[in-house]
């Protein structure tokens, strides 16, 4: 009797608290939809209220623009407004495809004129004979002068077939001329530059992870394979920023079985996670794999490279990636224009997010490594969460020394190169091309009429002491003392550009080869010497090497 009195209560005590926590959801999500919508109502009022009452007259548009990305910089910085104008640029980086010349431009430091970097090779710009260091002075018999770069591009991109009339100034030569171009779908490739490294080792660059990039990647692969006694492979994804997921699952797919699991997304709402697996037989499971990667490879490029990882299935080199394990989707929402919001979280095979930071109130907070989690790949080797992906061989690269750094900055670099391929109408082919001692003494003086003065971190730390004598009246003191090695470390900086002169070469060989041969050349010079490439091929080379860091 009692027993039966007890269940029947717990019944009546259960019913109650299902009611109650209904009622609190309800109640929950009423305060919550109430407080959206007051806002709303809140935002929409003081919006009419300046655009009707405020002193002097505003743009309705440029007013509501500051508004949204003053609000989506609270969260993350992947989470953008793109206006119907931006569609055009945020097209490029899925497809990789744009109406438009066929070219790179930027606006560079003392110039008035944006000025063209890049003709892509075999578009309008490279087929009319236009070149690197070009300066654009009008575009459709409007002036150019003071214009940037985003300004540039938007009135040179438009419907393939239609004519664009530019006015060029090309440096060295008198006199402006006239170009009429007749715009194309541009496309710029993913798979830049494949080739063999050695009789055995093969080579294949991925840039961006845009539409397919697994397909490119693949087909590269294949007939490096049908042409050659390919052995080893090293894929390249250093300063790839990501892409797109799915083509991040096909690259994946290349080197993993079909039917593994890649990622997982995670996200607010646990009805929308997805686990993604292989869904192709991959070109090769077997042959020994490099992949380099950088702090610039982030994202699909970090799953890519985490797979591998987790899989045991190749040898990462290079340094640690960027750490992005967020991912985005885009909303529509209205003429035109779409919200680029992040959604949800990627998670590798290993179970690891690799998000290296987290973000409160648009600030980056970097994740303490007490809070990081160890996890292991398929052969227990020990991997961890909550930064980018470590490699499995470190290389480190040396920095660019103050001189390289402001030789590029000052764009005398790229100046020279202009200057050179103006001299120079041919040169050997990119994997031959040598920057002799006569061509360095040409750069030399070529430098003696521009300026590159800089300043050393000795420099920076003599001007701190300085500082800080006058302040503790200890100046008058050490001031013979502070001129001499002032006038020392002067002394010892005309000596640079030959400490330095392997640094300095190599950066003029890329931006020389490239107004010859394009994208494809600049990177087959570029992998001459290069430590990560130099380190994955003696790994790939020694098996016991091989094997014994994957177990």
């Amino acid at each position: 009797m009692i027993r039966a009195i007890l269940k029947k209560h717990r019944k009546k005590t259960l019913l109650l608290a299902v009611v109650c926590i209904g009622i609190f959801s309800v109640s929950t999500d009423y305060n919550k939809y109430f407080e959206i919508s007051k806002n709303l109502e809140i935002f929409a009022n003081l919006y009419k209220e300046l655009n009707t009452s405020y002193v002097d007259e505003v743009e309705p548009a440029e007013l509501m623009r500051t508004g949204i990305d003053a609000m989506l910089e609270s969260l993350d910085p992947y989470t953008n407004y793109i206006s119907e104008s931006e569609m055009e640029g945020f097209r490029l980086q899925i497809t990789g495809k744009y109406g438009g010349i066929g070219a790179g431009i930027r606006k560079l430091k003392d110039k008035d004129y944006v000025v063209i970097t890049e003709p892509y090779e075999g578009f309008p710009a490279e087929k009319a004979g236009l070149q690197a260091g070009d300066e654009i002075i009008s575009v459709d018999g409007k002036s150019a002068k003071g214009k940037n770069t985003k300004e540039i591009s938007e009135v040179l991109k438009g419907s393939p077939g239609e004519s664009v009339s530019v006015t060029i100034r090309r440096p060295g030569t008198s006199g402006d001329f006239d170009v009429s171009l007749t715009r194309e779908e541009v496309k710029i490739p993913n798979v830049p530059y494949s080739g063999m490294l050695d009789e055995n080792t093969a080579y294949v660059t991925l840039t961006t992870f845009s539409e397919k990039a697994g397909k490119n990647v693949a087909d590269a692969l294949q007939k490096l394979r049908e042409e050659n006694d390919v052995k080893s492979v090293i894929l390249d994804l250093r300063g790839n920023g990501g892409g797109l997921l799915n083509e991040a699952i096909n690259v994946s797919n290349i080197f993993i079985p079909k039917g593994e699991e890649v990622v997982t997304t995670r996200s607010r709402n646990i009805e929308r996670d997805r686990t993604f697996k292989t869904l192709n037989k991959p070109v090769d499971e077997k042959m020994p794999l490099a992949v380099l990667i950088d702090g610039s490879s982030a994202s699909a490029s970090e799953i890519v490279a985490g797979v591998i990882q987790d899989f045991d299935r190749g040898v990462l080199v290079g340094v640690e990636s960027f750490g992005k394990g967020l991912v985005q989707n885009t909303r529509d929402v209205g003429y035109g224009s779409k919200l680029k919001l992040t959604t949800a979280k990627y998670y590798i095979p290993s179970g690891r997010c690799i998000q290296s930071v987290s973000y409160k109130k648009g600030k980056s907070q970097n994740i303490n490594d007490s809070l990081r989690t160890e996890f292991e790949t398929m052969n227990g080797r020990k991997v961890y969460d909550g930064s980018g992906i470590a490699p499995d061989v470190e290389v480190e690269i040396p920095a660019l020394s103050n001189l390289s750094r402001t030789l590029l900055t000052k764009n005398l670099i790229f100046d020279y190169a202009t200057a050179y391929k103006l001299k120079n109408k041919t040169i050997a082919p990119a994997a031959e091309y040598q920057f002799t001692d006569a061509d360095f003494q040409d750069f030399e003086r070529f430098l003696s009429n521009h300026d590159y003065d800089y300043d050393t971190a000795s420099e920076k730390e003599l001007e701190q002491l300085e500082k800080k004598a006058k302040d503790e009246k200890y100046y008058d003191a050490v001031k013979t003392d502070l001129e001499s090695m002032k006038r020392k470390i002067e002394a010892d900086k005309k000596k640079d550009l030959y400490k330095y002169k392997d640094q300095i070469i190599d950066l003029l060989k890329r931006e020389i080869v490239t107004r010859y041969y394009y994208q494809k050349g600049g990177i087959e010079v570029g992998l001459n010497g290069d430590p990560d490439v130099q380190e994955a091929i003696r790994i790939l080379k020694d098996k016991n090497k091989y094997q014994s860091i994957l177990k």
